[in-house]
């Protein structure tokens, strides 16, 4: 089994007004399924309202993220599967009902998570 991170960015969701609302009911769904299907680790959205600290190792904090990094927003699940067409098919899903493409990507393994 590995676990895989179904995301999208921000950008990519353009359902607005009623199409939004049914797209997170739709999304909420196919949670409650993976719930059901006992794949599901956690989904979740990032707060675009806070902005991200970068934290070094000596405990200083800066405002803002990497300087050259992309931005990291949108939306997140994680799901553990048996393998990549399951994630591929659970994907899909999530894409269907988010009206939206979903980025697909595994963890690598980690034999004490």
């Amino acid at each position: 089994m590995a676990k895989y991170l179904i995301s999208f960015p921000s950008a990519a969701m353009v359902a607005r007004g009623d199409e939004l609302e049914a797209a997170g009911r739709d999304s909420r769904a196919v949670i409650e399924a993976a719930k059901a299907a006992g794949v599901y680790v956690f989904a979740g959205g990032l707060d675009e309202s806070v902005r991200p600290v970068l934290v070094s190792a000596d405990g200083t904090t800066r405002e803002g993220g990497y300087p050259r990094g992309p931005s990291l927003d949108g939306g997140f699940t994680v799901l553990e599967l048996p393998t990549r067409e399951d994630a591929i098919s659970w994907a899909a899903r999530i894409a269907k009902a988010c009206r939206c493409a979903q980025e697909l990507r595994v963890f690598m393994f980690d034999p004490a998570s």
